[in-house]
């Protein structure tokens, strides 16, 4: 008898906590709207592991995943202006996001043979993220700032350009004159160089 009581109360103690994190939430997307970069990280680190669930579930292929993934996060750069915090929450309206990115990369034709998985989108739950560390400080910018230089420059460009001005990744092979499979090799390997220099 004494469980439902106990799971009530910790009910009550993570509220607060998740206003916080949607309050945050709300906030950095405020600031993206306005051009502001250090928000778009703080957003990507706080709910790039949730994005990508949602991503390879519906497409279970990490590889793909991934690559949607990374036009979720140059679509909310774009689009940050579009949310309005009366009509969803901020994690809703990112789910919302990488469901769709996910369903048209299904039905774009290179993953066609996968179609059936787009019901399962539908079923993917829009629950409350966990407790979100704090927004963060100038120092963590410059932190990400020095990984950047840390990568080879036409990989950080590349990064810069998708990231902070939405460049898309064909635009960015067009420039380059390489492979549009070349760029995305690019940009993921550099990534994942970046999530191991921020890690340290």
């Amino acid at each position: 008898m004494d469980a439902p009581v106990k799971s009530d109360a910790a009910r009550q103690d993570l509220a607060p906590q998740q206003d916080a994190a949607r309050k945050q939430l709300v906030a950095a997307l405020a600031r993206i709207a306005g051009g502001d970069r250090q928000a778009l990280q703080f957003i990507y680190r706080e709910t790039s592991a949730k994005l990508f669930a949602v991503c390879h579930r519906i497409l279970h292929d990490k590889g793909e995943a991934d690559d949607v993934l990374q036009e979720v996060y140059i679509a909310v750069w774009r689009h940050a202006g579009a949310f309005d915090p009366n009509r969803a929450s901020p994690i809703s309206w990112l789910v919302a996001i990488a469901r769709n990115r996910s369903i048209d990369r299904l039905r774009s034709g290179a993953m066609a043979a996968r179609q059936r998985t787009i019901d399962e989108a539908a079923d993917i739950g829009d629950s409350a993220p966990t407790a979100l560390a704090q927004l963060e400080s100038s120092e963590e910018y410059r932190l990400l700032m020095e990984c950047l230089d840390g990568l080879e420059p036409h990989h950080a460009g590349a990064v810069r350009a998708a990231f902070f001005d939405g460049v898309t990744y064909e635009e960015l092979a067009q420039r380059s004159k390489i492979p549009l499979g070349t760029m995305k090799s690019w940009i993921r390997r550099s990534l994942q160089r970046l999530r191991q220099c921020l890690d340290r």
